[in-house]
This record gives C-alpha cells, sequence and structure tokens, in this order.
C-alpha cells in the first residue's frame, strides 16, 4: 500500500510527490499524459527564463522519481473507500493508498464519483472545482486536491505551489506534527 497515491503530474501533483518522496513517503503518480500544461509556452514561472510545457512536465516527473517517487502512465477509472485506505482502478491495473491527492487539472468526474463535493469554478473555462478547505482536504476523509481541480489559478507557478502545500499538510497530518521542508547550500 502506498502511503499517497497522486493522481495528476502536472505542476501541482508532481510538486506534491516531489515534497512527500522526499518526506520519506511511499509515493505513487498515476498520470494519463493528458495535462493542459504540455500544451503551454512559460516565461513568467520564477527561477525559470522560459519552458515549454512538455519541458516543465517531464523535468517534474524527474523530480519527483529523483526523490523515489513512482510514476506510472495510466488513465484512472475508480477510487473505492477501502477500510484502511483507497483502492484505485486504473486501466494498467490496481492500486492501494491511504491517502488521495487529486491533482487533475480541469477534471472532477473522478472525485464525483467517490462522493468528493464540487462546485462552479471561478477561473475562465474552469466549469467545476473541487470544494476543499485552505489546506486541500475534501469533504472525504483521505482525499485531498490540489491545483486547478481545487480551484487555484491555472498558472503553472501557482498549481505548483499549492501541490506543494497540500503535500505539506498530508504530511504533517501523518506524521502527526508540523512538516517543514528546507535545504541548505553544501558547503
Amino acid at each position: 500500500m502506498y502511503d499517497i497515491v497522486i493522481i495528476g503530474a502536472g505542476p501541482s501533483g508532481a510538486s506534491a510527490a516531489i515534497f512527500a518522496a522526499k518526506a520519506g513517503k511511499n509515493v505513487l503518480v498515476l498520470d494519463n499524459d493528458k495535462g493542459v500544461t504540455k500544451r503551454a509556452w512559460v516565461e513568467n514561472h520564477y527561477g525559470v527564463t522560459e519552458v515549454a510545457g512538455p519541458d516543465l512536465v517531464a523535468t517534474g516527473k524527474k523530480q519527483a522519481a529523483k526523490f523515489g517517487a513512482e510514476i506510472v502512465n495510466a488513465t484512472v477509472e475508480g477510487l473505492e473507500k477501502t477500510d484502511v485506505g483507497f483502492k484505485i482502478v486504473a486501466d494498467q491495473g490496481e492500486y492501494e493508498g491511504q491517502h488521495i491527492i487529486l491533482a487533475t487539472g480541469f477534471m472532477t468526474d473522478l472525485a464525483e464519483k467517490i462522493g468528493v463535493k464540487t462546485k462552479p469554478g471561478t477561473e475562465p473555462r474552469v466549469k467545476t472545482i473541487i470544494d476543499v478547505g485552505a489546506n486541500g482536504k475534501s469533504n472525504v476523509e483521505g482525499i485531498w486536491a490540489a491545483g486547478t481541480t481545487a480551484g487555484v489559478s491555472v498558472h503553472t507557478i501557482i498549481t505548483a505551489g499549492d501541490g506543494a502545500k497540500v503535500a505539506i499538510n498530508v504530511i504533517s497530518e501523518m506524521n502527526g506534527e508540523r512538516y517543514v521542508d528546507h535545504d541548505v547550500l553544501k558547503s
């Protein structure tokens, strides 16, 4: 069983995976490779002069894998609550996870199927979002959401930050204390 299963590997999902895997959690990322960032050209991302969306996504996946996240190219078809977490049904197999982070961009159908509350979106062209608290928790215990699907701006830098925030909150809940991750320059 995975500690955290992240559905979606765009900026919010990959960022969540980076933080969670670096914190020592057993992380699985399921991604169907259809995110809108793959069509983006980004010149407004702090610390990056310019980057093509596909390169940004590939780098995020590579960073997450560097810290131990398992990345699987798969389309998730359903989620089921179990006694110990969730069963994730995908076209590439079935997986189990204690916590789920939905980083599904414009898509909320998977969340709605398991009873996660949604509400109208506020961003242009985003019709529906997952109704979460400030920490990223949904109304279904163990299901969190990050990025555009959670109602934050579609800008990659904002969704990446939201993914990190939600991962920190999941890690903190799992650890029973606030988790902080800061690296320092090596001398």
